[in-house]
Parts: C-alpha cells; structure tokens; sequence
C-alpha cells in the first residue's frame, strides 16, 4: 500500500520544478508561468515558489539533469514546501534518476503531480513508496490564457485540498488541441463532451490505479517497469498524445501487457478521451480483439473517454488508490481519497 500526502490548505506553499524540460524559464514562455503562480494564488490560494533551478531555461537544465534532480530533492526536503508541481513535460525524465534518492521521498511524503513525461517520476515515487498524482502541470493546463476550465478547478480542489472521493463526471466540454506555449492569445478550442464509452465489459470493477501514458512498455526491464504482479487487482489508466496513440501503438501496448503476464490480472481498463478527427472505433476494436480474443479476456471492463492526460480539462490521478468502473452506468469514481 502506498503512503498518502497531507492534503494541501489554503496558504500552502507548493514548489514548482522542471524535471522534464526548462520551457518555463524560457524568455518567450516565462509569462506563461507567471501567468500559472498567479493562478494558483487566485483560484486556490496556494503560493508557488520556483525551485532554484527551475527557471534557469531549456539550454541549462538541458545540459544539467542533476540540477533538476536537486531541484525535486530540495523540494522534498524543504520543510517550508506542502506540495510540487512540475511546470511541463518532455522527453528525457529518466536522466534524473541516478541523482534521485528513494529515502528523501520516503521521508517527506507530499503532493506531487505532473502529466506526459513526468510518468518516470511517478514511478520513481511509487517505487520509494508514495502515492503521486497523474494531473495537470503549471503551463498547461494550469495556465492556458483563455482561463481555468471550471472542471479542473473542481478536481483540483476535490482531489488534492478536500480529499473526496467520488465519481469523476463526464466534463461539459474539452479540448485535445495542444496548447501553443509562446502565444499569450492562445484559445484553444473547446467542444460538448460526450459521455463515457464503454468499449466491452460486465458489471463493476474495483481496483487501485496504475498507469500513465504508452511509454510504459519502453520502461520494461528498467527499475521503474511495474513487475507482473504489480498490476494484480490494478486499474490500468492509460492515455497518449494522438501521434503516439495509434491503433497499432495501442494495440502493441495491449500485446505487451498480454506478454508480459499484467493484462491477466488486471481488473479493469480506463483510457483518456483522445483527439482522433476519426473517433475511437478502430481502437475499440484493436481492444475487443486484442484483450477479449487474443488474451481470452472478453468480459474485461475498458471505459473509454475519461479526462486526463493530453486534454483540458483534467482530474488528477491517485496512483494506487482504489477506484471503481461501473459498467452498466458507464462511470468511473474513486473509492477513497488520494490525500490524508
């Protein structure tokens, strides 16, 4: 069982670090990230403070993957800080990890969350023992310029400061379009969000949650790749950019859960409302042919269209809290709160 993080409070202090990229410092972007503090002390009273490398630019912390190590480590330790928050993902995470130490986080368990790259790091916390939060990074969606979308306030809030449990509803509208980080005009455009879809499955399913984005099958024989028996009694969550979520990635993801012995003992499957102009039903039927023909597990519950990863809005993730798939009301809840 992973430990849970104290709940945050109006007047906390969160710290915000770059473990995946130095976008946030970067001239043209750093308004973008002032715009996110702002936010965060208007709509939750939190104040942000930037680890001491954090805003030092894409070609620096580039160059330093250990700056950026010391960063969440300071973070960790630092007594004055309740909560982390990583500015935005990337691409090369996993350079961090020989400077990270498992007993730093152990000993100050806090609320992290970030989303995308930031899975390597989730994992790392898992590893030393923490629950951490697949959710929204400070320069999206936190600081998209339209504005806060009411839902991911509602979920930030449910989530991380009132720790309620509950179900996640379907949100009334989203958007898939990434954002453009350099524009301060930037309006991405938002649609009606139709309900849950459920792409096979019977009855109700509960289970703690576990996942992240496709790249987790590029982590197998690493020490971050959950083992075989880490995912019995487990939700898989599972999301992707539309470029990395084809019907053939997604498909060889799910080869690869079969393979690898976790796609057995799952107890269910819930994936991330994707982008695709052409909708999900060719992916639908990769996952009916693949889980329920190939691996012999049909009555499987996959529930489709839920809000996080790449979208706006987005409801942080608990890793390793218990959750439900209720598949005759095509609905998702948590079971328990992901906060003390």
């Amino acid at each position: 069982m992973l430990q849970k993080p104290p709940r945050l409070k109006a007047g906390d202090t969160v710290a915000a670090v770059s473990p995946c990229h130095g976008w946030a410092g970067d001239a043209s972007i750093i308004w973008r990230y002032e715009l996110g503090v702002r936010r965060l002390r208007e709509a939750f009273s939190l104040r942000v403070i930037p680890a001491p490398h954090a805003l030092k630019g894409s070609d620096y912390l580039r160059r330093h993957p250990e700056a950026r190590a010391e960063d969440l480590l300071w973070a960790f330790e630092n007594p004055e800080v309740r909560g982390i928050l990583a500015n935005v993902g990337g691409n090369d995470s996993h350079r961090l990890l020989p400077y990270l130490h498992e007993e730093t986080v152990r000993r100050n368990p806090k609320v992290f969350m970030g989303y995308s790259d930031v899975l390597n790091l989730h994992l790392f916390c898992r590893r030393a023992g923490l629950s951490t939060f697949y959710g929204p990074n400070l320069l999206s969606p936190l600081a998209d310029p339209q504005g806060l979308h009411p839902d991911t306030v509602r979920w930030f809030r449910r989530t991380l400061m009132e720790g309620a449990a509950g179900p996640v509803e379907v949100p009334g509208s989203w958007t898939c379009r990434p954002p453009i980080y350099e524009n301060p005009e930037d309006v991405r455009p938002y649609a009606p969000c139709p309900g849950y879809e459920l792409i096979q499955g019977e009855g109700r399913a509960e289970g703690v949650l576990l996942g992240g984005h496709t790249g987790l099958m590029e982590l197998d024989g690493t020490p971050l790749a959950p083992k075989a028996e880490d995912w019995a009694g487990a939700i898989l969550f599972l999301e992707d950019i539309p470029s990395f979520f084809s019907p053939g990635q997604l498909d060889a993801f799910l080869d690869w859960l079969g393979k690898s012995g976790a796609l057995e003992r799952l107890r269910g499957i819930v994936i991330g409302r994707i982008g695709e102009k052409r909708g999900f039903e060719e992916h639908a039927a990769r996952i009916r042919r693949t889980v329920g023909e190939e691996y012999g597990r049909p009555h499987l519950p996959v529930l489709y269209g839920l809000p996080f990863g790449h979208i706006s809005p987005q409801c942080p993730m608990p890793y390793g809290v218990q959750a439900r798939i209720d598949c005759d009301a095509r609905a998702f809840s948590f079971l328990e709160a992901g906060v003390l």
